[in-house]
């Protein structure tokens, strides 16, 4: 009565492991820069990533099938992003890493490494004093280069409400870069521009 479903453990876990190695190679980078884009603090997106994969991993053992794993791993990551504003993902986090073992992680991007330079550390302590919900566009757009339809789709808002939330996010930022370079005036130093309407 064995349908063809009824492969061999060995043979079922192999394919498994290797669906899990090839939906991580195409998206973890993604799952990382969203979750970046919201906290802008590369090792936080990089335990959000993990945690993602984690429970995709444990959906698998629980016999769930996931249509549609892009969309299942973006949905999880947000959640998991917001979920750092109440503190409950570092008390419920799935926690066990066995299964990433072996897993190749891609190489560092521009945008990593630029995080280590004296401009970014500029930008990034304007982005940390602006709501989150602004840092997250603003960085996704400007920082990751993600389209407006890009945008809308993680965000699951219309196109439209994406240029209407960037517009308002880049004015926050440029009333905040405005403020604080009449702080500094008396200084020497080049200002630091925000994003412009034209590079929407």
């Amino acid at each position: 009565m064995g349908g063809h479903h009824s492969l061999p453990d060995s043979a079922r876990d192999s394919a498994r492991r290797r669906e899990f190695e090839r939906l991580y190679a195409a998206y973890s980078r993604e799952i990382w820069a969203i979750a970046y884009a919201r906290w802008m603090d590369s090792h936080l997106a990089l335990d959000i990533m993990q945690e993602t994969f984690l429970r995709l991993w444990r959906q698998w053992e629980a016999g769930e099938t996931i249509e549609n794993p892009r969309a299942w791993l973006l949905r999880v990551a947000r959640n998991l992003a917001e979920d750092m504003a109440k503190s409950a993902f570092r008390r419920h986090g799935t926690q066990s890493m066995e299964v990433l073992n072996g897993v190749v992680a891609p190489q560092p991007s521009p945008v990593e490494r630029f995080e280590h330079t004296e401009q970014f550390a500029r930008l990034r302590s304007l982005l940390q004093e602006l709501a989150p919900a602004d840092r997250e566009i603003l960085t996704l757009r400007y920082a990751w280069d993600y389209d407006t339809h890009r945008i809308a789709e993680y965000l699951n808002i219309a196109v439209a409400a994406v240029h209407m939330r960037l517009t308002r996010a880049r004015q926050r930022l440029a009333a905040l870069v405005k403020q604080k370079e009449q702080c500094r005036r008396p200084q020497t130093g080049t200002p630091l521009a925000a994003p412009q309407e034209s590079e929407l």
